[in-house]
């Protein structure tokens, strides 16, 4: 992720699947402070109001404040650092936007300069998504592979944002606690396994309480859109060029609706839609991943080695059968198991990619034989699980991040239960899942700082949008939706499948995005790629 509850982060894949996953969660305050241990009984039911559809994003003053000045003047010191050929620096920016002189953080800064020939056009600054996504591991592939052209004019620049990886990460739970979380039962059968629900959730956040208080109310995207305006000054560019994947389309967005006249070329691929509550963001991302079921499924019931059948239907009725049968017989995966909550992660994570899915195919295959490893190791990919049993802070801090962001999709269980219905009719296989995943931040401790509203981003130069057809993750709708509500957008349509277009394998979109971001021009209205 990201911007919702479903415990998703929202980040790019990668290119040539070199960061393979995305996640989206999303999660925000119950309002007390304090981390609730009661029962089920005892959790709220409301579900939030529907927002303005009219409350806009407001720009900040264009003028810097007086009492950020030392942050906008200060030096950066590059060093060499790996991969070879790049250099490293750490900014500081205040942990506190609205007190400066109450302490700062450090953010790791990482870039590789312009390869040449040609005229160095300023920074090109990455983002995978997330939130939690490291931009700094993202780029050590990004300025290998990202088109020769663009590499060789602009210094290609990533920040891990704040609460991220190298920057100030947020921690939660130990290692071993965290392997229980993500084995927590989303398909609850029973008010016991509805408990566990509630209790895995209290327990995150009450991890996170005590390890990062002091950082959780500072880790907003608005928070790390002003963070990307000091680097930019930092970089010397007047104006910020940029290239978001996944939830960096609404980092990006946010720096746009905050900072429009600071705008260069800014490319939002994989796009959010900011108008949305968490409840709808979930409900839509469930369909999202219901799309890129039936495309995988016909797809795999195509190839002889399909182990799901030979029609849709067929594949349909045996993933169903194959979860349920999962929750009653957890299947064996070397010296762990593979329980039903841990096998739909992997089955999710191979729907971001269509490269995947032949991955997929053959974990379903070796899972029919009674070996869960494959499906797992799809499942670890997801989560940033080491073989040696490490998480990333990944998971951490896109929590964290959204619980700030967006108020909470459910506060309890009688409110997931009034949710399902829509949710079952939106993804008959992934639906319940998707609902009992909006209760993930029921018990944040810290009240959100963020709603949901519109970004125009009046006065800014023309920024491209990109949305893919089928993407599982981040619904096409949403791209036509941010396109339309920047005074500045201009759409790029990939009819296909996966989770973000550009650098993916589309010649139609590269070749549009790259004549934006080395001349300025972006594409025709409404261009269709295939």
């Amino acid at each position: 992720m990201p911007l919702n509850d479903t415990a998703r982060p929202l980040r790019t894949p990668g290119i040539a699947l070199a960061v393979a996953g995305l996640l989206l969660a999303g999660c925000a305050s119950n309002g007390s402070g304090q981390h609730d241990t009661g029962s089920r009984a005892e959790t709220g039911t409301t579900a939030p109001s529907r927002p303005d559809r009219t409350a806009s994003l407001a720009p900040l003053p264009a003028a810097i404040p007086s009492a950020l000045t030392p942050y906008y003047q200060q030096k950066l010191s590059w060093q060499g650092c790996q991969p070879q050929g790049f250099e490293c620096a750490t900014m500081r920016v205040p942990l506190d936007y609205g007190h400066p002189s109450a302490g700062d953080i450090r953010l790791a800064v990482s870039r590789k300069k312009a390869t040449g020939p040609g005229e160095r056009l300023g920074s090109l600054l990455v983002n995978p998504g997330g939130p939690g996504g490291s931009a700094i591991d993202y780029l050590a592939d990004a300025a290998v592979r990202y088109p020769a052209p663009v590499r060789a004019q602009y210094d290609m620049v990533a920040v891990d944002p704040r609460g991220v990886a190298r920057s100030a990460p947020v921690t939660c739970l130990t290692d071993a606690e965290m392997d229980a979380y993500t084995q927590t039962d989303i398909t609850p059968d029973s008010p016991t396994e509805e408990d566990a629900v509630v209790t895995a959730d209290q327990r995150f956040s009450a991890g996170c309480r005590r390890r990062s208080a002091k950082l959780l109310p500072h880790v907003s995207t608005v928070e790390s859109a002003r963070d990307m305006d000091v680097l930019r000054a930092l970089l010397g560019d007047a104006k910020l060029t940029y290239v978001g994947k996944s939830y960096g389309t609404f980092l990006g967005a946010t720096y746009a609706g905050l900072f429009p006249s600071r705008v260069g070329r800014m490319v939002l691929d994989g796009a959010m839609d900011p108008t949305l509550t968490a409840l709808e963001t979930g409900r839509q991302q469930a369909a999202g991943f219901e799309t890129a079921f039936q495309a995988f499924a016909k797809d795999c019931v195509a190839h002889s080695d399909c182990p799901m059948g030979t029609t849709t239907e067929a594949a349909g009725a045996y993933i169903d059968h194959f979860l349920k049968n999962l929750d009653a017989h957890p299947l064996p995966a070397g010296n762990r198991r593979l329980v039903e909550a841990l096998g739909t992660t992997g089955l999710t994570e191979a729907m971001y990619s269509k490269e995947m899915w032949p991955l997929l195919r053959a974990a379903l295959t070796a899972a029919n034989s009674g070996d869960g490893t494959p499906l797992l190791a799809l499942s670890d990919q997801y989560y940033e699980r080491g073989p040696n049993g490490t998480y990333a802070n990944l998971m951490y801090a896109n929590t964290a991040v959204n619980c700030l962001d967006l108020p909470a999709a459910t506060n309890g269980p009688a409110a997931v239960e009034a949710a399902l219905p829509s949710f079952r009719k939106a993804s008959p296989h992934f639906g319940t899942g998707f609902a009992w995943m909006s209760l993930s931040c029921a018990s944040w401790p810290v009240k959100p700082t963020g709603r949901p509203e519109r970004i125009e981003a009046k006065g800014a130069a023309p920024i491209v949008v990109v949305g893919t057809t089928r993407d599982p993750a981040t619904p096409y709708p949403w791209a036509r939706s941010l396109a339309a509500q920047l005074s500045s957008g201009h759409l790029i349509t990939y009819d296909g499948d996966g989770h973000t277009a550009y650098v993916t394998g589309s010649d139609c979109v590269d070749t549009a995005v790259n004549v934006y971001l080395l001349t300025g021009r972006p594409p025709h209205p409404d261009l269709r790629c295939t």
